[in-house]
């Protein structure tokens, strides 16, 4: 059973498998082994789905096998209620993403998205959520086995 549960988001998926080197793809070979819990909703696998085949149609193949083979824990979409609570905390087109994540109560939110979640603080307070890097869940991830 995995240590901790993380919320994904697309850009993260993608960096990921866009590379074989980096903190994103460090943290789906880590899914893949089951030291954590990658959490995707509805939204993120569509969304990846379309920018595989429109940017990167070359990856699908590695995306796949990585859904196929990694234990990924599905959330369902958030209801639009929840998806109009989290507009208030960031911007629209960010909210179903932030609200699938809170909903799934996760430990941490990973994304590259500086604009909407990244530089600004008040969108992980008003949350609940820790919201960071890839390189940022990495060192998180690394306090959590020195102290276990």
């Amino acid at each position: 059973m995995a240590w901790v549960r993380v919320f994904v988001d697309t850009s993260v998926l993608l960096a990921g498998l866009a590379s074989p080197r980096g903190a994103a793809n460090l943290i789906l070979t880590l899914a893949e082994a089951e030291l954590l819990t990658v959490v995707l909703s509805e939204e993120v696998l569509i969304e990846a789905e379309r920018n595989l085949q429109r940017k990167l149609p070359a990856a699908i193949p590695y995306y796949r096998e990585w859904l196929a083979a990694c234990p990924v824990e599905r959330v369902p979409s958030p209801t639009r209620e929840e998806v109009l609570q989290a507009a208030r905390m960031i911007h629209p087109k960010d909210a179903a993403i932030l609200a699938a994540a809170m909903r799934a109560g996760v430990d941490d939110l990973v994304t590259l998205d500086r604009r909407h979640f990244l530089d600004d603080p008040e969108v992980a307070r008003r949350s609940g959520l820790r919201i960071g890097t890839p390189g940022d869940l990495i060192v998180w991830f690394r306090a959590l086995l020195e102290r276990k």
